[in-house]
């Protein structure tokens, strides 16, 4: 870190490698930084960037599709929301010298589009039995009451 070497830290997807689920980096290094870079280092999360691997079930991998993201979020050394963040190294001191990419790029949760009216539908018919039941609830309690007082 202090003689500016790392490039950029790239966080790989899990179940990539054999006998092991931990996700994998790869650490780019190198002793002549282009000037734009120097003093900085580009995380990427590309731990959402894999498809389920043909032949073996438990395993991941990279399709040429998202090794093009990676390496575009590389080259381009940019920040793109949920994949890739260009950090300058007084963040990183700030951190404990913490080169962990989660802590620099939070991959992009899938957003689920909801329809309210339909969810409003559903909670009302919802809120209609559970009146039912407890109306029959209470008439059974009712009912055992008035057969034990007799």
């Amino acid at each position: 870190m202090e003689d500016d070497l790392i490039e950029a830290v790239v966080l790989l997807p899990e179940k990539l490698f054999y006998n092991t689920g931990a996700p994998g980096i790869v650490m780019i290094l190198n002793r002549e930084k282009p000037k734009e870079r120097k003093g900085k280092i580009t995380f990427i999360n590309a731990s959402k960037e894999y498809c389920q691997h043909p032949q073996v079930k438990r395993l991941n991998q990279l399709a040429p599709e998202n090794i093009e993201r990676i390496v575009r979020a590389y080259r381009n050394f940019e920040d793109v929301e949920g994949l890739s963040r260009v950090v300058n190294l007084e963040e990183i001191k700030g951190n404990d010298y913490n080169l962990n990419v989660s802590l620099y790029v939070f991959p992009e949760d899938e957003k689920e589009e909801i329809d309210l009216s339909k969810e409003l539908e559903e909670f009302r018919a919802i809120e209609k039995e559970e009146n039912k039941l407890v109306s029959r609830a209470i008439e059974y309690i009712e009912k055992i009451l008035s057969s034990g007082s007799e």
